[in-house]
Parts: C-alpha cells; sequence; structure tokens
C-alpha cells in the first residue's frame, strides 16, 4: 500500500537500486501504515503494515525492532509478503519456482523470519512433509527429498 508512494522509476527498474531509491522504497511500510491510520478504527493494522520489513534478528526497517517485539501479525505478514514476492515476476527478475521460495524462506528462519511464522506458512502451503496439506496442494510442490502422496 505504502508503495504508492514510491516512483514507479524506482518500482520498475531492471536493475539494481542505488542508495537513494532503497531509501524511499524503505519508507513505504510507514507510508502505508500512516493510509492505514486515516481510517478510522484501524489503527492495529497500521502497526502490522509499519513492521512488516522488520527483521527478526532486529537488522529491518523502519524501527529495528526485534523478535517478539515486532507485532505477531506482522512478523507473520512478512513470511507471506516474501512468499508472493519471490513466486511473482518482478521488474528484475522472473518469479522463482516455489520450492526455491521455500528454501529461501527455511534459510531466512531466526534471521530475517519468525522461525514459526515461516513454519505456519511451509505447512500451508504443503511444504513441510506430513502437514496436512502437503498431500494435496499442487501449487506448491514439496522441496527435494520430500516426498508427497496422492490424496485418497
Amino acid at each position: 500500500m505504502g508503495k504508492i508512494g514510491v516512483p514507479d522509476a524506482t518500482l520498475l527498474k531492471p536493475g539494481p537500486l542505488d542508495a537513494e531509491e532503497w531509501a524511499l522504497i524503505e519508507k513505504h511500510s510507514v507510508w502505508g501504515a500512516d493510509l492505514v491510520a486515516l481510517v478510522p478504527g484501524p489503527e492495529r493494522v497500521a502497526l502490522v503494515v509499519r513492521h512488516h520489513h522488520e527483521r527478526f534478528d532486529g537488522g529491518g526497517y523502519p524501527d529495528g525492532l526485534a523478535a517478539e517485539a515486532i507485532p505477531l501479525a506482522s512478523r507473520i505478514l512478512a513470511v507471506c509478503d516474501a512468499w508472493k514476492a519471490m513466486t511473482s515476476d518482478r521488474a528484475y527478475r522472473r518469479a522463482l519456482e516455489p520450492a526455491a521460495a521455500v528454501e529461501e524462506l527455511a534459510g531466512g528462519r531466526g534471521s530475517q523470519f519468525d522461525p514459526d511464522a515461516v513454519k505456519a506458512l511451509l505447512a500451508e502451503i504443503g511444504a513441510i512433509a506430513g502437514s496436512p496439506r502437503a498431500e494435496t496442494n499442487a501449487s506448491c510442490p514439496p522441496p527435494s527429498g520430500v516426498r508427497s502422496q496422492p490424496a485418497p
């Protein structure tokens, strides 16, 4: 939502962003929170939007929050947003295959992402062996080494 404040030239740039462009991108979560806060009622949602780019290890933005100091809904949104970003075409790269996105999320557990939020999303998309959806979710094939069985 806050990306409406970022110029298209930055959002659609086919190559790496420079420092000034990154500074604009890093403001989008604050701009999005400010927009949500204009609507009476969803003040708590504004905090979720504001903090969805915080990192579990404290290296994120805009406030450098870490672990449980990041609102739970923001930690969940961060993982979902990353999944959507990785599995969508971007101006600077093609979408990752679902199995590659699973590996990226798994690799970010405990550093970029809340480990429990990653585990929950991977279970939901059926990427964890033994999860209820692992056998039935064809939209996200399990990563290598995870055996999928047909649904009964």
